[in-house]
């Protein structure tokens, strides 16, 4: 479900000083939360339940009547009661008949039952008017009015005019009514708010993945190794310096794989000929998840970058730097500047600096606030060109660090290489296969394919043949 939905109907309001009076089934929290919110909207509002006294938790200005009986007067009624209590409403079918039925109930599991709660209602009451909606709004937000994270309120239905009616209430309460169509998206809407960040799941995953793999190599190589073969122990390295390797490799790592996805599916793409088939289910879920990757590794570069500002701090290195100059000073002789480490040094810093500002870009350019205000063009050039910019600065970052220890042997312990080493291979794939795809002989091909063109078109004739029937 896309909450970025072009069938948004952010509307103004209807102004209209006089409001139809609304039914709220149930004096629960929601029910009262909505009511309040419903009054303050300006909209008569009913309650009907079972008992029909006056309690002090009614919001003020409504009425408490029996179910019969609020039900009769007005056309709209929200059923905010849970799914096993819908029997009560069979008896009043005959009230019930051409009424708006609002369903705003969520279930505690995904996909709970065979059908939506919207659908079930409508199968119980088949003479009303049944619309899905405010099962996403919390009674906290509604009570507090803190409606910034849930502002959006996701409505089907298959009567449009009754759907419309709905809209017309959510716009009134100052929120922005999403139509998602027919009452079939029901069990859509109903799942959603049971979803514990879905497209988070797979980079925080894979980040924890990887952190614990590089957490465990760089202890053997940097702690064990020196405590089994030189007895002296680095076990402090633990809290600063193994963090603040890990999490430069996590960011360049995650990076290259927010842009890895786009490769393949380019090198897919020429190898069909077409644009017309589906991408592997994989790949599918790999690129709708990159931006959560790309956030993913601006956190683990920022982290980086704090850990890097508290090095001068660090006793270890302050007691490295001074045992150095008493060192030269008992020896009475000095250093003379390396010019070719002064420039490895600053090109190094100057790289990590621009590759994190343009991180820090791609970032901001991700949010919705902002990527609402730019064109499809300068999103994509922001996304794809600094993109690309920002992981040649990164690995061109790592590559200076430690480019003249590759083959050191004694940067190879218990034969396993630094792990900056091994978080260049993708960013490196990655950047070989993308200056390939740019010759003109590959860009063109794809540039046509992503036009329309096809190298086989029977395909795609059997293809259309295929959905057209199936739609029969």
């Amino acid at each position: 479900m896309n909450k970025n939905s072009s069938n948004t109907m952010a509307l103004a309001p209807n102004t209209s000083s006089k409001r139809e009076t609304v039914c709220i089934f149930g004096t629960g929290d929601f029910g009262r939360a909505l009511g309040h919110k419903m009054i303050q909207s300006g909209y008569p509002v009913v309650f009907g339940s079972r008992s029909t006294q006056t309690s002090s938790l009614i919001p003020k200005g409504a009425e408490v009547f029996s179910h019969a009986e609020a039900a009769q007067k007005a056309a709209i009624i929200i059923i905010a009661i849970q799914r096993q209590h819908y029997n009560f409403l069979i008896p009043l079918a005959e009230i019930l008949h051409g009424k708006v039925l609002v369903d705003v109930s969520n279930n505690l599991k995904i996909n709970q039952y065979p059908e939506s709660n919207a659908e079930y209602l409508a199968q119980l009451v088949p003479s009303a008017k049944v619309v899905k909606a405010f099962n996403t709004v919390s009674a906290w937000a509604l009570q507090s009015g803190t409606l910034d994270a849930s502002r959006q309120v996701f409505v089907c239905g298959d009567n449009m005019e009754a759907k419309q009616m709905v809209m017309d209430i959510v716009r009134a309460l100052g929120l922005t009514p999403v139509d998602q169509g027919s009452l079939l998206a029901a069990q859509e809407i109903e799942n959603y708010p049971l979803q514990l960040f879905p497209m988070w799941k797979f980079p925080i995953l894979l980040s924890l993945g990887l952190t614990a793999f590089f957490f465990f190599y760089c202890l053997a190589r940097d702690v064990i190794y020196p405590y089994v073969y030189e007895n002296k122990d680095f076990s402090f390295f633990i809290a600063i310096s193994i963090p603040n390797r890990v999490c430069p490799i996590l960011a360049l790592i995650l990076l290259a794989l927010v842009y890895l996805p786009g490769v393949l599916a380019a090198i897919i793409q020429l190898y069909r000929g077409t644009k017309y088939r589906r991408f592997p289910d994989w790949l599918d879920k790999w690129m709708l998840c990159r931006k959560q990757l790309g956030l993913v590794a601006l956190a683990f570069a920022s982290l980086h970058v704090l850990y890097t500002l508290l090095i001068p701090t660090r006793f270890f290195v302050r007691w490295r730097i001074s045992s150095r100059i008493i060192s030269q000073a008992l020896n009475n002789k000095t250093e003379p500047l390396n010019t070719t480490n002064a420039w490895l040094s600053d090109s190094y810093l100057a790289l990590g600096i621009l590759g994190f500002f343009l991180f820090v870009l791609l970032g901001i350019t991700s949010l919705p606030s902002v990527s609402n205000n730019v064109n499809w063009r300068e999103f994509r050039f922001v996304q794809s060109k600094l993109g690309y910019l920002t992981l040649i600065l990164c690995t061109a970052h790592t590559l200076v660090y430690g480019g003249n220890r590759f083959l050191s042997p004694s940067s190879y312990r218990w034969y396993l290489p630094n792990a900056y080493m091994l978080s260049l291979i993708v960013p490196c794939i990655v950047l070989v296969v993308k200056f390939v795809l740019i010759f003109p002989c590959l860009d063109k091909p794809l540039m046509r394919i992503r036009q329309g063109w096809e190298r086989n078109p029977q395909y795609s004739e059997q293809s259309n043949y295929i959905i057209n029937k199936s739609a029969v």
